[in-house]
């Protein structure tokens, strides 16, 4: 009988995916970046993402932490949708449970995408961030999820943020719609 439902679980929960599309809107950047996720390195976070996306729920979200010269950061699904209180973007994450890390051998170069999470190495949930340079200091530190295989000339648009937090005022970019890919 368990494992019956143990596989009745499998069909159930989604397939992962190879990647995601995001279609990005706003003042800095307009354009479409293309992510290969990897399913080998954190599966649990790949299919937390691909469920979020297919369900519609990044649709709208700001990337409301944009460093210079470090990263961007998005995918606070609960508190940073456009039109939202801005000053709480990056407090929020999904109505899933929190994920377990799964920190990798990948190293935080220039395009890879990683998984935000607070001081607690298990606290991850929705939101991710994509690098502008390498961050080696973040190796094994957190999750890596994905990697920028077209259009990082759009993530180096993306509108900046200001002072050590990056926090971004006025109108920040936006994730228009994300897609799950094959």
């Amino acid at each position: 009988m368990r494992k019956l439902i143990a596989a009745l679980a499998l069909m159930a929960s989604p397939a992962l995916a190879s990647g995601i599309e995001i279609t990005v809107e706003g003042e800095g950047a307009n354009g479409t970046i293309k992510i290969d996720l990897l399913e080998d390195v954190a599966p649990q976070h790949v299919e937390r993402i691909t469920t979020l996306a297919a369900e519609g729920a990044y649709d709208g979200v700001v990337f409301h932490r944009v460093i210079e010269g470090f990263m961007a950061q998005t995918g606070d699904v609960s508190n940073g949708k456009l039109g939202m209180d801005m000053r709480r973007a990056g407090t929020g994450g999904s109505s899933y449970p929190d994920l377990p890390q799964e920190f990798s051998e990948v190293p935080y170069d220039r395009g890879i995408v990683g998984m935000a999470r607070t001081n607690d190495p298990n606290s991850a949930n929705s939101q991710f961030f994509i690098m502008f340079a390498p961050g080696h200091f973040l190796n094994g530190q957190y999750t890596v999820v994905g990697r920028v295989v077209d259009g990082m000339d759009v993530v180096d648009q993306i509108k900046r943020g200001d002072g050590r937090s990056g926090a971004v005022s006025g109108q920040p970019d936006v994730m228009k719609t994300v897609t799950v890919t094959e």
